[in-house]
């Protein structure tokens, strides 16, 4: 076996590896300890992040962010891998403690010179894109790391009714148009809610688990608990349909008119969630007509008053 090989299936080795001593590398690869303590040194060299303790029980410890082997994609996925990641660079925090540049040139850097020709030809043609917020989520990475263990934490939240504190469990965390989310059990109202990542003000481990939350992000995300339905029949024009089916909650409602202008919506919706498809609504002006419910119009009404009111009118 070369000594590359060697070095592949040796960082291979440590990184299923808690903690290991030289004796255990030179036994388990056939070379002698001195060797062994020659590789290790160069694995670390590379980039692996080797902790070497002392004492009668030393040896070699893998600190908890480990360098993976070496993974062959195709060319297809190479590219799709590539320009997937740099939609994180729309993001002013994201979960993980990495600078994007810096991991977007390795992946460059790895790239065959004819891929690397490709990518600098497309970077001008294609792109993930996501709304680029400058708003900073100091807590992503703590949200994220108490939900996958279903850790309950008290939070400190800035809502748009003032300052609130609130005992919950997070499930997970979602981007969503450039904002992150956290579904969480919330034990105040004893129910799920939503809440948006940088308007988290503080936030207190309380070291208590909460077992009896059985449902996954993907569970919840996919669902859609109607308590108070209400009808929602809106008109809309051709641009009006074009921007509903952007929005990821209306997209699969809408019904083209049979002679292929415009279209309808016509389903039900709960009625928590009037105030916020409203708003949406908002947005569109005349390309959007609100025909029920009644609640919504008079909603509408007001805002637009409102803006009235804003200019003097």
């Amino acid at each position: 076996m070369s000594k590359a090989q060697k070095l592949f299936e040796l960082l291979q080795y440590v990184n299923t590896k808690k903690r290991f001593t030289a004796n255990e590398v030179a036994e388990e690869f056939n070379i002698s300890v001195r060797t062994a303590h020659r590789y290790l040194t160069e694995l670390s060299d590379m980039g692996v992040y080797l902790y070497t303790e002392q004492g009668k029980d030393g040896g070699y410890r893998v600190l908890s962010t480990r360098m993976l082997p070496p993974i062959n994609f195709n060319e297809d996925e190479a590219l799709a891998i590539f320009f997937a990641f740099q939609s994180l660079k729309h993001y002013k925090t994201i979960p993980f403690e990495i600078d994007i540049n810096s991991v977007s040139r390795k992946l460059y850097t790895k790239l065959p010179e004819d891929l690397q020709s490709i990518v600098d030809k497309m970077e001008s043609s294609l792109m993930f894109w996501n709304h680029k917020r400058e708003i900073e989520a100091p807590y992503i990475k703590e949200l994220l790391k108490h939900s996958l263990e279903k850790e309950i934490i008290n939070i400190k939240y800035a809502s748009k009714n003032g300052k609130k504190n609130y005992r919950i469990v997070p499930i997970g965390i979602y981007s969503n148009h450039g904002f992150w989310y956290v579904p969480a059990y919330d034990f105040g109202c004893e129910d799920m809610r939503h809440f948006r990542v940088d308007r988290i003000l503080d936030l207190e481990d309380t070291n208590a688990q909460y077992k009896d939350l059985d449902i996954s992000l993907k569970e919840y995300i996919s669902s859609y608990k109607i308590i108070n339905p209400i009808r929602l029949y809106v008109t809309l024009t051709d641009l009006g349909v074009r921007e509903c089916r952007n929005n990821p909650y209306l997209g699969d409602s809408i019904v083209m008119n049979p002679n292929g202008e415009g279209g309808y919506i016509d389903e039900i919706i709960d009625y928590s969630d009037l105030e916020y498809t409203g708003r949406f609504f908002m947005q569109l002006g005349n390309q959007v007509k609100v025909i029920e419910p009644e609640e919504m119009k008079e909603f509408l009404c007001m805002e637009a008053q409102k803006v009235i009111d804003n200019y003097g009118g």
